[in-house]
């Protein structure tokens, strides 16, 4: 397995689609508490770092990582936030160059928000992508969309990746998937029936589309809803109630509009349902909500891994 060091880790979502494209995780950096236990009690082998990235140190891992990933803090470049890019104190892009620069990994990772490719962000993304040029990478930047990659789900992302300019770079972002998309309805009818809901299969065709972005909100002002009043009435059109969200799934005799529950979350954000979020429902929202989809992370994770494989099969000749 190639080796890989993720910052901001979060509750997983990156960490376990690259594990699932073949990385081995050395450390997981993450700040927040109940973001470090869901990480631990999922995959209680990783190293979880539980610490501020600002004081993880790269130094003893030079030379020693295939890849750096991490999915920096979204909500300066966020169109639902202030947009303060770099004034803002969530930037944590510098610490990413700072770790790139003492660890020199093989290849880069990172992943953010569509409003990073804004026209309010250009010099500020210019500058980025030029220090890591200017720290010996190739780069290559795209926006992906999470519904090209089974996601049932409208959650577009900016991805940079790099490529160690010593290295054949061969990388390109994985090709869609030709299959068609899962609607709402189809991805968690199971979990809207599991009580016996009478109305779950004519819910099941109105839910005929892929969802909206969902949302996790900062730790000051995320709810367990689904977001402002635009995003609840694209909800609303697949007869879910954004409002707030569910403990249990709708009782037999339920009538009106459903709401989602954490584990229905995690389905359309690509987790698997074995993935433990605990109990605290806000926690968990925020968790699910901030997260990279699994699948999207798995995909690029492959395509960087091809890198990696030309790269040992040319030491090996």
């Amino acid at each position: 397995m190639y080796k890989s060091i993720e910052i901001c880790a979060g509750a997983g979502g990156q960490a376990l689609g690259l594990e699932m494209a073949g990385f081995e995780h050395v450390a997981l950096v993450e700040y927040e508490p109940d973001y470090c236990e869901c990480l631990r009690k999922n995959r209680p082998g990783w190293n979880v770092e539980c610490m501020d990235v600002r004081h993880f140190d790269g130094r003893p891992y030079r030379g020693e990582i295939d890849l750096l990933a991490g999915g920096v803090p979204c909500p300066p470049f966020s169109v639902a936030g202030k947009q303060l890019g770099s004034e803002d104190e969530r930037d944590m892009f510098p610490q990413m160059l700072r770790l790139v620069r003492e660890i020199n990994p093989k290849t880069v990772q990172i992943e953010n928000v569509r409003g990073f490719l804004g026209k309010t962000f250009d010099s500020y993304r210019s500058s980025i992508l030029t220090q890591l040029n200017k720290l010996g990478y190739n780069v290559h930047i795209s926006l992906l969309n999470a519904s090209d990659y089974g996601v049932p789900q409208l959650r577009p992302r900016a991805i940079i990746v790099g490529v160690r300019t010593d290295l054949f770079d061969s990388f390109t972002f994985p090709p869609k998937e030709q299959s068609q998309n899962e609607t709402v309805g189809d991805a968690i009818y199971d979990l809207m029936a599991a009580k016996g809901w009478k109305d779950a299969m004519a819910w099941r065709h109105k839910a005929c589309k892929i969802a909206p972005t969902l949302v996790g909100g900062s730790k000051k002002h995320g709810g367990p809803d689904l977001g402002p009043t635009r995003a609840r009435q694209a909800w609303a059109e697949l007869g879910i109630d954004g409002r707030g969200v569910a403990n249990e799934a709708p009782e037999a005799d339920f009538t009106g509009m459903p709401r989602l529950t954490p584990r229905m979350l995690a389905r359309l954000q690509g987790f698997p349902d074995d993935w433990d979020f605990g109990t605290k429902k806000t926690t968990a929202c925020r968790m699910i909500g901030n997260a990279f989809p699994p699948p999207v992370a798995k995909a690029v994770g492959l395509q960087i891994k091809k890198v990696l494989d030309s790269q040992a099969l040319d030491l090996a000749v």
